[in-house]
Order: C-alpha cells, then sequence, then structure tokens
C-alpha cells in the first residue's frame, strides 16, 4: 500500500507518550509532516525531517493561537488535528460526592477544553486549505456511566458531544470530525489505574486487571497500535465521507450488555 498521507501537515497533541507517540509513528511512516505537542517533553520522537517537538498546553489559549501561527507560517496550511492529549488525575475511586471542584475543574479543561480549543483555532486554517480531518480522541467512559470517573468520563462525554457539533459546523467546508473511542487500552494510564483501583479495593493490580479483562468480550486488552490504526484511517482520504462518527475501539465493551 501507498503511503497514505504523504506531504499532509498534521497536529497530533499529547504526542510524547503513550497512543499519542504511537499515532505520531503512524503518521510519520505514512508521509506525514507532523507536529508532535506535548505539555511534557519527555519520552518526545527526536525531531526528525517530518517530526517536529512543540511544548504545549492544551489547556491555554495563547499556546494553541501561537502553534497554528507557526504552522501556518511554515506550511500556510493545516491538514490535520488529532486531539489526542487527556489527563486520567482522579482516575482513582471518584464519584460524584467525592469530586472535588478543582478536580472537576482541572479535568475538563485539559480533556474538554482542550479539544475544544484545537478545534476552534485549527478550523479557519483548515478553511483555507480547503479542507481537512480533526479526529479527537474520547473514550469508551463517555459511552457508558462512569459513577467512579465522574469527572473523567463526563470529559470525555463533552468530547464526543462536541465531534458531531463540529462536524455539522465544517461539513461545507470539507472538514471532517470524528471520534475514537479506546476501551482498555495497555498504557501507563491504565496501569496506574489498575494501581488506584487496588489500594481502594484493597486487593492486588493482578487482581484488578482480572476483573477489567472479564468485562472485555474479546478477551483481550487493546493497544496503542490499535487505536493508531483507528485514527489513521479516519484522518486518511479513505475516511473522506465519514464525519460526526464515533469509532469504538474497545474489543466489543460498549456493544456487550
Amino acid at each position: 500500500m501507498t503511503k497514505r498521507l504523504v506531504d499532509k501537515i498534521a497536529v497530533v497533541t499529547g504526542g510524547a507518550s503513550g497512543l499519542g507517540k504511537q499515532i505520531v509513528s503512524h503518521f510519520e511512516q505514512q508521509g506525514a509532516i507532523v507536529y508532535c505537542t506535548d505539555i511534557n517533553p519527555a519520552g518526545a520522537k527526536t525531531a526528525s525531517d517530518h517530526v517536529t517537538f512543540v511544548q504545549h498546553d492544551v489547556s491555554d489559549e495563547d499556546a494553541w493561537q501561537q502553534l497554528i501561527l507557526e504552522v501556518q507560517s511554515r506550511h500556510q496550511g493545516l491538514d490535520i488535528l488529532i486531539n489526542n492529549a487527556g489527563i486520567g488525575d482522579g482516575l482513582g475511586p471518584s464519584g460524584p460526592e467525592d469530586t472535588s471542584w478543582q478536580e472537576w475543574q482541572h479535568i475538563m479543561s485539559t480533556n474538554a477544553g482542550g479539544v475544544f480549543l484545537g478545534c476552534k483555532h485549527a478550523i479557519p486554517l483548515m478553511r483555507q486549505s480547503g479542507g481537512g480531518a480533526i479526529v479527537n480522541i474520547s473514550s469508551i467512559a463517555a459511552l457508558v456511566a462512569t459513577p467512579f470517573l465522574t469527572a473523567y468520563g463526563a470529559s470525555k462525554a463533552a468530547v464526543w458531544q462536541m465531534t458531531r457539533s463540529v462536524a455539522v459546523h465544517c461539513a461545507k467546508d470539507k472538514i471532517r470530525c470524528n471520534s475514537v473511542h479506546p476501551g482498555q487500552i495497555e498504557t501507563p494510564m491504565l496501569e496506574g489505574l489498575f494501581a488506584d483501583v487496588a489500594a481502594e479495593a484493597n486487593a492486588t493490580e493482578d487482581q484488578i486487571r482480572e476483573e477489567f479483562l472479564k468485562r472485555i468480550p474479546q478477551g483481550e486488552f487493546g493497544t496503542a497500535n490499535d487505536i493508531a490504526d483507528a485514527v489513521l484511517f479516519l484522518a486518511s482520504d479513505e475516511a473522506r465521507h465519514i464525519t460526526g462518527a464515533q469509532l469504538s475501539v474497545d474489543g466489543g465493551m460498549s456493544a456487550h450488555p
């Protein structure tokens, strides 16, 4: 198969670790010119002819404006935006009664606010470029009740709803917007969740891991590669007639009663 993103200009947030790092790698392999952004430079891929790292807080509107201006100045356009950056602070049991207001604001400003700001400031440049693709990383937590992950679930549900609104708003401009909803994916964030839940339940991390695994109909955890493949498809011209869609990559969890 020929490279699917040759000469496409892409921004991937949260690209220094986890899912974002794999997405950046996929995009580079497929010929894209990638801006990899992250608040933490540790783990960022070494800059190459096709990858530029930018330290970037997605909850900071000024930072978004500066990033988009840099992309416009160097490339005169933007084809792809992957709103991947997110946090899981408080991913240990944190229900409606014991989630602090500070925690709620922090998670919402990053997970939902960062996606809003990314779309807001990327859309005009994409429009000037003749169209493009936005992929927002939501979560299975947007599709099911999350009584012990109150703020996180709400933030990812906001991303899901925002995706559809952006899709309709931008349809005439040939800007597509879709969401990807990872399930239980083997990342440091998931390992942290196992540790937090185990401590709360007075159980071992292995026991918690097995309990989570039982909820996945396919019987295995997903990988960062699974998510990157889905994002690559939605970002590519192969998905030219898909917008406002949700793509669950969860081994059947959201379909299972």
